[in-house]
């Protein structure tokens, strides 16, 4: 059984989450990045900056681990957020599941980032630029 839950200041270091559930037992591997993008709603982004309170946000992906594992049996699973500021095409998140089938590990890392970005107290604030204005704001995450 692997696993590995962390938000991080550090990039987030993708082979390490593929390692953490890779083993003899699953034939399926999911691999899930969510990277800073360009534009937002129609707006420039220039970057995007994640704050958190990082104990409270462990134990709360740490219940999402329990979940995955009680709804599909699959105990092989590795979280990462990253937080700070971040630049356009950064990695902000990154989910692996690894379940001995394919359907499994993509309905689990599916529940996953989106019941991360639901439940996890990890705030978004977005530097940006439209046709009138320009700013900083802080974005709802949307599932």
């Amino acid at each position: 059984m692997g696993q590995l839950i962390r938000i991080t200041e550090q990039p987030i270091d993708l082979q390490e989450l593929l390692e953490t559930v890779s083993n003899e037992r699953n034939g399926g591997i999911v691999l899930f990045t969510g990277t800073v993008r360009r534009w937002n709603e129609g707006n420039e982004v220039h970057w995007l900056e994640y704050e958190t309170y990082k104990e409270a946000a462990e134990i709360t992906m740490a219940e999402i681990a329990r979940k995955v594992e009680k709804q599909w049996g699959i105990s092989d699973i590795a979280m990462s957020h990253r937080i700070g500021q971040l630049g356009i095409k950064d990695i902000a998140v990154g989910v692996a599941i690894g379940s001995p089938h394919r359907a499994e590990a993509f309905a689990a890392c599916q529940f996953v980032i989106d019941t991360l970005k639901a439940t996890v107290p990890i705030w978004k604030k977005e530097s940006w630029e439209g046709d009138e204005q320009s700013g900083q704001r802080w974005v709802e995450n949307k599932v």
